[in-house]
Formats: C-alpha cells, sequence, structure tokens
C-alpha cells in the first residue's frame, strides 16, 4: 500500500510550457517551469487517498478512545466530562466525515 504512494510520487517530471519563440529553453517551443507533474491515473490516486482517509479514521478512533477514557476517569466533575464528551463528538464527527469522504471519492473516481 505504502509502496503505492511512493510510485505517486516517483512518477513526477518537470512541467514543460509553451514559450516565446525567444526564450524557448529546450529548442522546441516548450520551457522547463521546475514545476512537478504528476502522471498518477485515478488508481494511484485513489490508493493514496484511501491510505490518507484510512489514517484519519484511525486517528479517530483513537481519539474515541482517549476521550472514553477522559470521560471515565473525570470523576464526577461536571467540565471534565463536557470536555471528554466534545472529544469524542469531534472524533466521531471526523470518523463520519473520513468515511463519507472515502464513499465520494470512490463512486466519483469510479465514474472517471
Amino acid at each position: 500500500m505504502y509502496l503505492s504512494l511512493i510510485r505517486i510520487i516517483a512518477k513526477t517530471s518537470t512541467a514543460l510550457i509553451n514559450c516565446p519563440s525567444t526564450t524557448s529553453a529546450t529548442g522546441n517551443g516548450t520551457c522547463n517551469t521546475g514545476l512537478p507533474v504528476v502522471s498518477a491515473g485515478s488508481n494511484e490516486v485513489h490508493t493514496a487517498l484511501t491510505i490518507f482517509f484510512g489514517i484519519a479514521g484511525v486517528i479517530s478512533v483513537l481519539m474515541i478512545i482517549v476521550g472514553g477514557f477522559m470521560f471515565v476517569t473525570s470523576g464526577g466533575n461536571p467540565q471534565n466530562a463536557t470536555k471528554a464528551r466534545e472529544t469524542i463528538i469531534y472524533a466521531v464527527v471526523g470518523l463520519v466525515v473520513s468515511l463519507f469522504a472515502e464513499i465520494l471519492v470512490a463512486f466519483i473516481l469510479g465514474k472517471l
């Protein structure tokens, strides 16, 4: 999985644009801009985004666990319980957003 991400990064080259004939650096009417060009297809993009959303999901689940631990150890203190509850809510929202983003990306890239 990580090798796919490395392959995407390795597939970069330098962007070429049309230049005025007086400033053509390569002799064929194009100039080297120095900007990277990524020649990754939809499969590589989907793999990279799947890795990203997977990491975001794991972080969200870990934060749910941390929030639960904070809630259990709040000792009846309403301020600590509120912090723990907010941590859990934000982590669940992050998990849901991550899942829906993965579904949306899979749907859009499936249509291309």
